[in-house]
C-alpha cells in the first residue's frame, strides 16, 4: 500500500549538492588560513545543518568565522553546481498521481532548501518544503516531525519518510514513521542499517519499485 504522505530529505536524497558544499567550505576554511577539506570530510560531516557541518571541520571555536564567510559565500553560488539525482521527476509524478502527498524535510536552510527546489524545477511536484530555521528545531527531533505532519494533515503511521542518513533514521524512529533509506548520499546500506533501517535501496528508481510504482 501506498503512503498517503512521503517525506523526502534533500541533499543526497533528492539533489546532488555536494559539489557545491565542498566549494563553499573550502572558501571558507582556506580563508581562516586552513586547508582545505576533502570532499570525503565535507561528506562525512553534512546531514545536520549547516553549522553542525562547519563545527566538524573547523572545531567549535572558528565555527562562527567560518560559518560568517561560509554563508554570504553560499548564498551568492548555492545554484551552482546542483543536479537532480536520477528518477525524482518520476517518483514525485507517479506519487502524486496515486493521491500520496509529498514534501521536503530537510536539514538544510529552509529559504536555501526552496530556491533550489525552485530551480530545479520540482516545486509544482511538492505540497511542501520545511528546512532548518523554518522551526528552533532539526531533525530528528520529533517535535519538528509532529509540526510538519500537522501542516501537511498527515498521520504519522501512513508517512513514508525516505532520506540518506541517520539522521532519517532517527526521525523516522522518533515519530513512528515508515523510514526508506537510499545510498545516493552520505552512509551507505551497512551504516543506514546499523542505525536501525530495515529497507534500503540504491536510488530512487529502487524506491519506486519497493513501493510498486
Amino acid at each position: 500500500m501506498l503512503p498517503a504522505c512521503a517525506l523526502f530529505d534533500l541533499d543526497g536524497t533528492l539533489i546532488d549538492h555536494f559539489r557545491a558544499i565542498h566549494r563553499c567550505h573550502t572558501h571558507a576554511m582556506t580563508t581562516l588560513g586552513l586547508p582545505p577539506p576533502t570532499m570525503a570530510q565535507v561528506r562525512a560531516a553534512v546531514g545536520g545543518g549547516v553549522e553542525l557541518a562547519a563545527e566538524r571541520l573547523v572545531g567549535r571555536e572558528l565555527k562562527a568565522a567560518a560559518l560568517a564567510v561560509y554563508r554570504p559565500y553560499w548564498d551568492a553560488t548555492m545554484l551552482q553546481d546542483v543536479d537532480l539525482l536520477p528518477g525524482v521527476l518520476e517518483l514525485l509524478r507517479a506519487l502524486r498521481q496515486h493521491g500520496t502527498r509529498t514534501a521536503v524535510f530537510t536539514n538544510k536552510h529552509g529559504p536555501s532548501s526552496r530556491l533550489t527546489c525552485d530551480h530545479l524545477g520540482i516545486t509544482p511536484l511538492l505540497d511542501g518544503n520545511f528546512g532548518a530555521t523554518d522551526t528552533p528545531w532539526l531533525k530528528p527531533d520529533p517535535a519538528w516531525t509532529r509540526q510538519v505532519l500537522a501542516q501537511l494533515g498527515a498521520q504519522p503511521g501512513t508517512t513514508l519518510l525516505v532520506g540518506d542518513s541517520p539522521f532519517d533514521v532517527q526521525t523516522a524512529q522518533h515519530a513512528g514513521l515508515a523510514f526508506i533509506g537510499v545510498t545516493t548520499g552520505t552512509h551507505d546500506a551497512a551504516e543506514l542499517r546499523a542505525a536501525g533501517a530495515t529497507r534500503v535501496c540504491a536510488n530512487l528508481p529502487e524506491v519506486a519499485r519497493e513501493l510498486g510504482l
